[in-house]
Formats: C-alpha cells, structure tokens, sequence
C-alpha cells in the first residue's frame, strides 16, 4: 500500500511539475517585456520563477508523503544508498511519473493562451543520436551531483539550497540547449514526446531514459564514495 500510494504522490507531482513548468519559457518573456529585459538578463527571470517553483513544490512533495517528479532523483538516491526506495518501488513510481507528465504536457497544450503556445514543447534532438545520447547523460550526471551536493551537504536555509538548484537547472538547460534540449527528467521527455507521437521511438528511449539513467546511477555511486554513509565508515575504520 505504501509503494501505491507513493506512486500516486509521484503521478500528482509530476502532472503539476510538467504543467507549471511549461509555462516558464513564456512567463519569463512575459516577465522581461513588461520591466525592460532582454538577453541574458532574462535568465534571472527564469532563475527566481524556478526558484519559486522549486519551494511550492517542496512544500507539495512533503505534504505528499515525499513524492517526486523526476525519476532519476529517485535512481541517483537509491544508488547513493539514501532514502528507503527499492527497485520494487521504483519500478512502479517511474510508470505513475511518466504518465502524470504526460497528463500535465496535455494540460497545459489545452489551457496555455493561443498567443503563447508556439512557445510550448519538450526536449529534442539537435545533433545526432549518440552525441545527444552522451551530451543527455553528461548533464544528468552533472545535475545529479549537484543535486545530491546541495541537499545533503549544502546550506541548511531552504532558500540557499533552492537558489543553488535553480541557479544550476537554468545553467546546465543554457549548456544543453544546443544538444537536447535539455530534459534531465525521462518523465518530462516521455511527456511531451507523448504530445507530440514520438514516445515510442528508439531515440526516446535511448537518449531520454537510458542515458539519463545512467547519469543518475553514476552520480549516486561517486557521491557514495566521495561520502560514505556513516555505516560504511564504521566498517572499513
């Protein structure tokens, strides 16, 4: 009962995560033409909003019993040794995430104003298959280590930890944008490559979730071994 009811936290989370979050490209333009800012000054736009959604989603996820909208969070987590997710309970969260992005991704294509929807859309591939591959680990790897840092072993302020956070998401997008989007989230990839048929393809599955996986797993062995668990400490002292 206890995985059921994760999952269903993880279903709600991820619909309300990948429909707030889509509106971010044109809430931050909204944003910038009304006070005056252009280019990269935009990006500190982007940087609050997200830093806003990040402590309204905290507060979600708590109240949900710790639910989560990015599948690889919970695999670099596991593979840290942190947290009480077994491969029995990722392997039915994982599901509830990606059909509550698919869920939220129709959502928010049916209420997003006409004059704001051509700024809607996932990630995809900008460059060939396995550099998207290679260049879709490398940021999730990058992004869960940060991660991982950051809650762990950061600040102890809710409001550093998330500033770090979404000063590192709005980052590593900037870096990946000319590769592949990018999604560091295979739920918010499968989302939107649902709304647009293309969840089924070998380029989905292979960029947008085995790769990213492979980021998350790695991430959560390093910072295993860059920081053992107090447990492991004892055995090898």
């Amino acid at each position: 009962m206890g995985v059921v009811k994760a999952a269903i936290g993880d279903g709600v989370m991820t619909f309300m995560w990948v429909f707030c979050a889509s509106t971010l490209g044109a809430a931050t333009s909204v944003i910038a033409t009304a006070i005056g800012v252009h280019g990269m000054l935009s990006l500190l736009i982007t940087i609050a909003l997200i830093f806003i959604l990040l402590l309204v989603f905290g507060i979600i996820g708590d109240a949900l019993g710790g639910a989560r909208f990015n599948p690889t969070a919970t695999a670099s987590f596991y593979a840290a040794g942190i947290g009480s997710d077994t491969l029995i309970s990722a392997a039915v969260r994982f599901p509830a995430q990606a059909l509550g992005a698919a869920g939220g991704a129709l959502a928010i294509v049916e209420l997003m104003p006409s004059k704001h929807k051509h700024m809607l859309g996932g990630p995809y591939l900008k460059v060939d298959l396995h550099t998207g591959a290679i260049a879709e680990g490398v940021l999730t790897f990058v992004m869960s280590i940060l991660v991982l840092c950051i809650i762990l072993k950061g600040p102890k302020s809710p409001l550093m930890r998330n500033l770090m956070l979404s000063t590192s998401i709005v980052t590593l997008v900037v870096a990946g944008s000319g590769y592949t989007g990018p999604s560091m989230n295979p739920a918010n990839a499968f989302g939107w490559a649902y709304v647009n048929n293309r969840h089924n393809t070998w380029e989905q599955f292979l960029v947008y979730w085995i790769c990213p996986f492979i980021g998350a797993i790695l991430a959560g062995w390093v910072f295993r071994v860059v920081f053992p668990l107090p447990s492991m400490k004892k055995k090898t002292a």
